[in-house]
Formats: C-alpha cells, structure tokens, sequence
C-alpha cells in the first residue's frame, strides 16, 4: 500500500511540473528569445564553468568515499599468498587513482581553456606520429608490467608442488548450501558423480572406490594453520563460485567439471578477532545489532545475538533467491586442534552402513511375520493327502 502511494505521489509531482513548465512558457509571450541552436559566447562559458565544478565534484566525491568507506576494505590477509594478492591490488589501484586525477584534470581543465570564443579558429592537427607513439607506449609497458606480474603471481598461487605434502578437500556447491568431503586416514578421496547420490550420501561419493571408504562429509570446514590445502571444487546444480575474502582465494564451481584452488592458512580464528581492525569493525556491527534488539524487544520479538567473527566460505555468483545465505563456517586452528576434530567426524561408510541398519526390519519380526502365512499352506497339503489315503 505504501508503494502505492508513493506511486501515486511521484506521478502528480510529475503532473505538477509540467504544468508549472507551461505556466513559464506563456510569461515568456512577446519577449525576444534567442531560438538558434547554435551555442553562444555565454553558453560556452557557462558549459566551461560547469566542467570545472563536476571536475571538482570528482575530487570531493573521491575524498569522501575514502574517509567514510576506506575501513570496509578487507585487511589482514589469512593466507600465504595474500600479500602477493593485496600487493597486485594497491598497485592496480594506485596507478589507476593517478592516472583518472591526471587525465581528469586535462579533460576539465582542456574543455573549459578551449572553449568555443567568437573570432577564436581551432588548430587541427590531422596526425602527430610523436604524440601517437607516446600515448601509445606508455600504456603498452604499464599494462605489460601489470599482466607479467599478475601472471607471475596466479601462477605461484595456484603451483602446487606434488612432492609437497598437502590436504586434499572437496568443496561440493548447490543450492543453497554448502558441503565439504576430506579424505580421511589415507588423505585421497573417492570418486564421485551425481548419479551417485542417494540417501544420506548427498555429494555422490562412489562406494565401491576403496579411496572412498574412509571419506568423511561435513557442513563445517576445518583447516590447520600453515598447512597447505587443495581444494577439489564441484557443483551439483548451477554455477556457483567458491568465494573465501579474508584468504583471498576464489574459484568457481562449474556443474559436470572439478576445479581447483589451493592455499595455506597462516591465521588463525582466534588470532584474526584479536586483529585490531576485526575488533573494530565487530565492535561497530554489535552497536548496530544493539540498536535493532531494542526494536525487536519493544515488538514483543526476539533479541539479536551478540555478533562474533568467523571465516566464512560464500558464494560469489547470483545462482538464485538464496544465494546471499549460502555459506558455511571455516575454523582454522592448530594441526592438533584439526585432527582431533577429524577423527571425531564418522566415515561416509559407516554412516551409510548405520543408516541401512535403521532403515532394514528386526530379524525376529521378520520371522514372526512370515510364520503364519508359511503354516497355512502345510495344513491344507495335511487335508488333502488325508482324503486321498481315505479313498
């Protein structure tokens, strides 16, 4: 209803203008008025002027974005490559801030300088190899220097060793959740395919592939710090992209194919919300969540909870109505904290073998149910062969 009123609103204010446009063009009746649509000396200048006030319109805007938005930037990278990541980034950004000031400025300042001015002719110059060579080469070796070293670094990021002793984990996408699969005792895990799934085995794991048995599913991921990680990356529906900002690794997951990222974690959870900047920035999401409670509890509703940092793993691709709560829950801690969580989780096996148990009836039952229906046949075999040994 209150859409439909604003609706309303906006329509009448729109009436309201155009009649007040009207009203203006019948005051201006018999006033000599300049129709040409050729620009004049003034309206150059004032087109001029007005270049030089949206040139600093640009400045103010970009001070200003800075100062109110520049604490939102992710900080401390949580992995080995990070810094590589973040040092491609500023670097980007910083020629990309210096070039828009310069080429900024001599736009504005070039359009308002050389504006049209009566008796003034334009100097044309149909080419100029020197000019030509020079805005052409400098970009060449910049964006030359920008692609080699992002290159050098994709490749030490995304380089495993296979001599290195890594951790093998699956990251299974659908809508709209999250599942991971480790390889357990012997660190390699099974083949899998959709056709697979059934049951309580959601990712499709291949049980009869002896890597498989000792798979283990879980809707938590764990990592140890300064271990390498590669992650086997899949999707059971639609493209989704697996998205983990504080360690600045992303990959998507592309149905009927595996992809893969790999990376070592150097922070832990507990380190990372003692960063200052994490403390900060929780500090001010619970002013927020606080102010929202005092609503909800004034409604009669429930109170928000305290908020508390996590790592997350999120979806990066618009793949449906949920997609902005598709995520799950990273821990990274030491490699004895990790294992011990490890060897707690169940195989995929046994839990396979559990559930069938629980699906299948008691033997006894069984035995019980079937015992009436196998006498009935007996006693009526009894009755004939009694008639036939009478005749």
């Amino acid at each position: 209803m209150t859409g439909l009123l604003i609706l309303i609103v906006v329509v009448l204010l729109g009436v309201a203008i155009w009649q007040l446009t009207k009203i203006f063009d019948l005051t201006q009746v018999g006033r000599v008025a300049d129709k040409s649509e050729i620009a004049n000396e003034k309206d150059n200048n004032v087109n001029g002027y007005l270049m030089f006030g949206f040139l600093g319109f640009i400045y103010i805007f970009t001070i200003y974005s800075l100062l109110k938005w520049g604490h939102l930037v992710l900080g401390t990278p949580a992995s080995e490559h990070g810094k590589d990541y973040d040092n491609l980034m500023m670097i980007s950004m910083v020629l990309i801030f210096f070039v828009q000031t310069i080429t900024q400025a001599l736009l504005h300042y070039f359009a308002f300088k050389y504006r049209g001015q009566k008796d003034t002719k334009a100097l044309y110059f149909a080419d100029n190899d020197k000019l030509e060579f020079i805005w052409t080469i400098i970009p060449v070796i910049v964006l030359a220097g920008l692609i080699l070293y992002g290159l050098y670094a994709w490749t030490n990021i995304m380089f495993v060793d296979e001599e290195e002793e890594v951790i093998y984990v699956e990251l299974y996408a659908k809508q709209f959740s999250w599942e991971a699969r480790y390889g357990g005792d012997d660190n390699a895990l099974g083949k899998a395919n959709v056709r697979f799934i059934e049951g309580i085995n959601t990712v499709g794991v291949d049980m009869s592939d002896p890597n498989a048995q000792d798979d283990k599913i879980v809707n938590e991921l764990h990592l140890p710090v300064g271990k390498k990680v590669v992650f086997k990356i899949r999707s059971q529906d639609v493209l989704h992209s697996a998205y983990m900002p504080h360690f600045r690794a992303q990959m998507n997951c592309v149905p009927g194919m595996v992809t893969q990222f790999a990376f070592t974690p150097t922070v832990t959870t507990d380190q990372m919300r003692q960063d200052p900047a994490i403390v900060e920035k929780v500090a001010n999401i619970n002013i927020i969540r606080a102010k929202k409670s005092a609503e909800l509890v004034a409604k009669g509703e429930t109170a928000l909870d305290p908020y508390t940092f996590d790592y997350l793993l999120l979806c990066n691709k618009i793949c449906g109505p949920s997609h902005y709560n598709m995520q799950m829950k990273i821990v990274v801690e030491s490699e004895a904290d990790y294992k011990k969580w490890l060897k707690e989780k169940p195989t995929l096996a046994s839990a396979i073998k559990d559930a069938n148990k629980a699906a299948a009836p008691a033997p006894a039952a069984a035995s019980e149910a079937k015992a009436p229906a196998a006498a009935a046949p007996v006693a009526d075999t009894t009755k004939v062969l009694a008639q036939v040994v009478k005749k």
